[in-house]
């Protein structure tokens, strides 16, 4: 696929969600966020990202129903992203979303303090995300 081409040119590391659904090359270090749902719900229980960091696969573990507001689909929560950047990051990295959804990532890049730029093909998505994007990062964040 041209796009994991391109993917892989430009960036020096990658977690892709749904990474078991495309030919990427074989990985070491996988992430999965258990989603913690009722087994009676008709979508998955978790979700799986490839990724080309080295050491030991993690699990996030956070309810998908105690996502509010949302607008996509296969919205991730804020903190799912947080945990991410915690992890894999540095502040003065850049980072590149090119799937921004809901807008989650760009929220927690936002807090993190690291270079973000994302794209998002779907119009009314990108819009929603933007919204909710401004109204999340509105106010300064307090630390104790």
């Amino acid at each position: 696929m041209n796009y994991f081409v391109e993917l892989f040119r430009i960036s020096k590391q990658q977690i892709i969600w749904g990474g078991n659904y495309y030919a990427l090359p074989p990985t070491k270090h996988c992430i999965i966020w258990d989603k913690k749902q009722p087994e009676k719900l008709s979508f998955g229980m978790f979700d799986f990202a490839w990724t080309s960091f080295e050491g030991a696969n993690k699990i996030f573990r956070k309810s998908v129903l105690d996502e509010q507001d949302k607008i996509h689909p296969t919205q991730k929560p804020v903190k799912l992203y947080s945990w991410l950047l915690y992890r894999y990051a540095k502040p003065e990295m850049k980072i590149l979303d090119t799937h921004l959804g809901s807008g989650s990532s760009a929220i927690a890049a936002h807090y993190f303090g690291c270079d973000f730029t994302a794209t998002e093909i779907d119009k009314e998505y990108f819009d929603n995300a933007l919204k909710r994007i401004k109204n999340e990062t509105a106010q300064v964040a307090i630390s104790f």
